[in-house]
């Protein structure tokens, strides 16, 4: 009782925008659900869909049934692949087993895979620069394995070593914090004069938009709050750019999330949602900072988003 009267009082909410879906987890929570509407349940899929315990627990009560790796599916079932993309080795498995597979990838980040072909085909070594225990650079390193070195951050970069630094590009995680990876991939050009990389940028228009709105916000905020699941990389990156801003920034799954604790004091609220939060949450959460006083809310557009990507002929 003593921390609900403590956070009561009049507040200003600061929403940024864009926020929450891209189109590409859009795109792959609509994969799921009309391939559940045309093959029927138990549709399987490897990983989670999207990084996201509430888009998983909703997809789970439609009939989707998450599995570590293709070997869980029955032989003849449907498998989606996840979002962040897969390894060729797990597309083998998956048609070893007779899987119908529907392959959710993002259009970006398969574009990234194509880029390390390409790159890997013609002898290059390739700095993929990233976090080595995501999924989506496990996906992205199983093109080329024995080609590809991950960079994650700018020490490493600094001391990495190759076999001709006269064949080496890069690539990058689409889901990185801009300011952090261009700082590798600086310091990446400045060691190899020689270095290749993309035509265009790799870190997709939904992480900067999203960075460059917190950022819009986080000077005019006592806090920012990032609705977001702890695994969900560009929602972790967006707390970090809110601090870097100098503004103290939390991360939390929902408005349930929320300690009281963070809001005595605080009369403006930055908002903002990863790429793989759904919109409601943002909704909820407004809607409880409400009930401890009078909310003005206020949103700032930094960038309108008006991509969509074609669904997989499968359930196209």
């Amino acid at each position: 009782m003593q921390e609900w009267i403590a956070a009561l009082g009049p507040r200003e909410v600061l929403l940024a925008s864009p926020r929450s879906f891209c189109a590409g987890v859009q795109r792959a929570i609509d994969v799921v659900d009309r391939a559940i509407d045309r093959y029927g349940a138990p549709v399987y899929v490897r990983r989670q869909i999207v990084h996201n315990a509430h888009v998983v627990r909703q997809l789970e009560r439609r009939g989707a049934v998450f599995v570590t790796e293709a070997d869980e599916v029955p032989p003849g079932r449907v498998l989606v692949f996840a979002a962040h993309g897969v390894t060729p080795a797990v597309r083998a498995e998956a048609d070893a087993r007779g899987l119908t597979v529907i392959d959710a990838t993002c259009p970006l980040v398969s574009k990234v895979h194509s880029e390390v072909r390409r790159y890997s085909g013609r002898g290059d070594t390739v700095f993929l620069i990233g976090h080595a225990d995501h999924e989506e650079v496990e996906g992205t390193v199983g093109e080329a394995p024995s080609n590809v070195i991950v960079v994650e951050d700018a020490a490493a970069a600094a001391r990495v070593a190759v076999r001709d630094p006269a064949r080496v590009a890069y690539a990058m995680q689409t889901t990185l914090a801009v300011d952090e990876a261009e700082e590798i991939a600086d310091v990446l050009r400045r060691r190899f004069p020689a270095l290749q990389g993309p035509r265009r940028d790799d870190i997709c228009y939904a992480t900067t938009n999203r960075q460059e709105a917190v950022r819009a916000i986080a000077g005019q905020a006592d806090l920012v709050l990032v609705v977001g699941s702890a695994n969900s990389s560009n929602s972790v990156r967006l707390v970090e750019v809110a601090q870097r801003e100098g503004v103290r920034a939390l991360l939390v799954d929902d408005a349930g999330q929320v300690d009281l604790r963070a809001l005595v004091g605080v009369r403006s609220v930055g908002i903002t949602a990863g790429a793989s939060a759904p919109p409601h949450l943002v909704d909820e959460l407004v809607h409880c900072l409400s009930g401890l006083g009078p909310v003005e809310v206020r949103e700032t557009q930094a960038q309108p988003e008006n991509i969509h990507f074609t669904l997989p002929r499968e359930v196209g």
